[in-house]
Parts: C-alpha cells; structure tokens; sequence
C-alpha cells in the first residue's frame, strides 16, 4: 500500500469532528455581535440620535428654491409715456406753459402670456428661546434613549445566561442519566442471572426490567430537554443551526458588600440613570413652553427673477430683512402646555424615586436569594455525598445477598435524584450571582 493510500485510509478512519464547545463568554459575546432583538434595540437608538440633528436643524439657515410657469389667458401690456410736448400758451396765460401730447411712449408688459419665475430665498433665526430649550431636551432625549438601550443589552444577555446554565443543567441531566441507564442495565443483565439460576424470584428480574425501562426513558427525555435548551440559547445567539455543547462555566466572583451593591444600584443602573434623565427632558420640554412667551427674531434674504419686467423695468429683485415675532395671546394655550409639562416633570420624579427604591429591592431580594441559593447547593452536596455512601453500601449488601433488590433500585433512584438536584441547586447558586450583580447595576459583560 503506498503512502498516500495509507494516508487517505488514516482520514477515512478518523472520527467526524463532534460539536463545538460553547463557553458562557463565547456565548455573551456572540450575543452582542448577533442577536436581533440587540440588533434591533441599536437600530432604535440611531434612529433616537437623530433628535439633536433635527433640533438643531430649527436653528441653521434654511434656504429654499422655487421656480413656476404660468400659462395666462391673454397678455396685458401697457404703454408709458417717455417724453411730452410742452405748450406755450403765451404772455399772461396761467399758467403760461402745459404738458401737450406724449412725443414717446414705452410699452410695457405686466402679464405675458407664458410667465416664467424663480426665487431663492434664506432665513435663519437670530433669537429663538423655545428653539434652544427644545435641542437641550433633544439631547437629553438621545442621552435617556442610550441609557434605556444599555439596559436592554444587560436584560438580553443576562437572559443569555439564564438559557446558558439551563442549558449546562440538561448536559449534566443526560450525564447522569447516562449513568443510571448503565447501572439499569447491569441490574437487569444481573437479575437475569440469578433467575435462570433459580436464586431470585421472577419479581426482581420484572422490576430490574421496569428500571431500565424507564432509565431508558429519562435518558431520551433528558436529551429532549438538553436539546430544547440548546435551540433556545441558538435563537438568542442568531444561529440558525444547533451546532454546539455547552459547559459547566466557572464559579464566579464573590459579590461586594450588600451596602456598597444598594448605592451602586441606586446610581449605576441604566435604567435608574434613564429615569433621572428623563426628569431632565421634561424640565426642558417645560422650557421649551416658557420660551413661547419671549419673542423671536430671525433675518431673511431673498432673490426673485421673472421674465415680465413690470413697473420696476428689471428682471431681477432682491430683498432683505429683519422679522420679529411675539405672541402676545394664545387663548391660554401655552398656560395649558405649562401645566402638562409640570405635570409630566412630577411623573418623571415619581418614577425616578420609584427606580431607586426598585433598585435597592431587588439587591436586597437577590442577596437573600444568592444565601438560600448557596445553603442549598450545600445541603445537596451532603445528600449526594450520603445517598452515594447508601448506594456502595446497598450495592456490597445486593452483591452479597444480603439486601433485596428492591432496596438496590431504591438506593440508585435516591443517589441520582440527589445528584440532579445538586447540579441544578450549583447553577441556581451561580445563576444567582450574577442576578445579584445585574440588580446592583455590575453586569455588564463586554
């Protein structure tokens, strides 16, 4: 056999590649690269950072171009005399000279028959309090659409990880039901044994036979639900294919203390930095009415061309100028608008005390959550640790004849239910971690 055939029959026999491990940093930063509803959420934003650009568009010159075309019904023209004979009526006549008949006239036209014009014209505001209270509120509009997207991105990728460690709790589900199909499978082959021998009764051999039975069935159901975990995490992460395993990720981090996490949260989070910044757009919005009571001043400019000279004789004209507006009465409107904008700053006031007060609540609530969370895992640990010292000991008993079998399938469905319930209270108690740091404002994976 040559080189190359042996070469190729060495790729042949290797295994296909299996999926690829997904971490739980992988997956945050596939997330934010990725998912739509960020995606979306970013869209949003641009399109809020836009509301300084307009605002101040009000401010900027504005120049507009025009150009029409009249098609008239008849064309008036009128003649306008130049030069007139001059009479002299003589000595003694009052007067003693009179305008005589025109010598020249010029005729002009005030409406031709196609009418063509054009005009350009500028204006630009000198003095416009409501146009400079309204570009602050546009800002401070973009500045609370930044803060409610950063919130956005934080809820979307904690619930990323939510999807991450349930996705970990249904890999180490068919783990450990992998197990207990193994050991299932051991007991029938060995209850079998011992029937055909005549040392146990039919009853164990049925039993051993349900156990496996329905080992066989928690494994298909446990691969069921690690697969459903999984396409969820994949439709948050914008693939379309499911493509990966998943982790146990590492312990995180102890949190700071529970004082230091309430004020941070009380200062930190993006939507408590939001509702303070709305407190400011209404104040502005509010601004934006007291200004209607003050006067504006703008300048203009134009230039106008026409194809009909009329009584100037030119073609061309131009003008400008200086335009001062006040209103002076309104029919109480802006008395109506001031009190909706006092009313809309007192509700933004409101809801910025209530952010904060929500804040440290929910520190608070996941720090009792994170101690129960922690309490748990370690009394599952113990009760693993026990139910597997009650398992090896039923199992020497079976093997030796002193323990039925029942008792046997008993002490294997004690240890892998305290082994499933260990693995969920660990991820509840990291899970619970990271809840904690997301209400303190400190999740915020990059």
């Amino acid at each position: 056999m040559t080189a190359i055939a042996i070469a190729a029959a060495l790729l042949v026999a290797q295994p296909a590649p299996g999926p690829r491990t997904l971490t739980l940093d992988d997956a945050l930063r596939e997330a934010q690269a990725r998912n739509l509803d960020l995606q979306a959420a970013r869209a949003r934003l641009d399109q809020a950072r836009t509301l300084g650009w307009k605002a101040w568009s009000q401010q900027l010159p504005q120049i507009t171009a025009g150009a029409t075309w009249t098609r008239n019904s008849v064309e008036a023209t009128i003649s306008l005399p130049t030069q007139y004979q001059v009479l002299d009526l003589g000595p003694g006549a009052t007067p003693r000279y009179v305008t005589g008949q025109p010598l020249q006239t010029v005729a002009t036209t005030i409406q031709a028959k196609d009418q063509f014009g054009a005009q350009v014209q500028a204006a630009v505001p000198l003095i416009a309090p409501s146009l400079w209270f309204g570009i602050a509120a546009a800002r401070a509009g973009e500045k609370a659409s930044e803060q409610g997207t950063e919130a956005a991105r934080r809820e979307i990728l904690f619930g990323v990880a939510q999807l991450y460690f349930g996705a970990v709790g249904g890999r180490f589900a068919v783990q450990i039901t992998e197990r207990q199909l193994s050991v299932a499978l051991d007991h029938e082959k060995d209850a079998r044994v011992r029937f055909e021998a005549g040392t146990a009764p039919k009853v164990a051999l049925l039993r051993a036979e349900i156990d496996r039975a329905k080992a066989e069935q928690d494994l298909k159901s446990a691969r069921a639900g690690y697969d459903s975990a999984r396409s969820a995490l994949a439709t948050m992460l914008g693939r379309a294919a499911v493509d990966f395993d998943v982790e146990a990720p590492a312990e995180p981090a102890a949190p700071p203390p529970e004082g230091e996490l309430e004020d941070g949260a009380s200062r930190d989070r993006p939507d408590v930095q939001a509702a303070e910044t709305a407190v400011r757009v209404a104040e502005r919005s509010r601004g934006v009415t007291w200004g209607k009571y003050l006067p504006s001043l703008g300048a203009f400019g134009r230039y106008q061309w026409a194809n009909v000279a009329g009584f100037t004789g030119t073609e061309t004209t131009w003008a400008v100028g200086l335009a001062l507006n006040w209103t002076l009465l309104d029919g109480t409107l802006r008395e109506a608008e001031l009190a909706e904008n006092g009313a809309k700053v007192a509700e933004a006031e409101a809801n910025l005390a209530s952010a904060r007060l929500k804040a440290r609540d929910e520190v608070r609530r996941a720090r009792l959550e994170l101690e129960t969370a922690v309490a748990n895992r370690q009394k599952a640990r113990e009760t693993v640790d026990l139910a597997r010292e009650n398992q090896r000991l039923v199992d020497v008993n079976y093997k030796a004849g002193a323990a039925t079998y029942l008792e046997s399938s008993d002490a294997n469905a004690q240890l892998t239910t305290a082994e499933l319930s260990a693995v969920t209270e660990q991820l509840k108690a990291q899970l619970a971690v990271l809840k904690l740091l997301k209400a303190a404002g400190r999740f915020d994976p990059r």
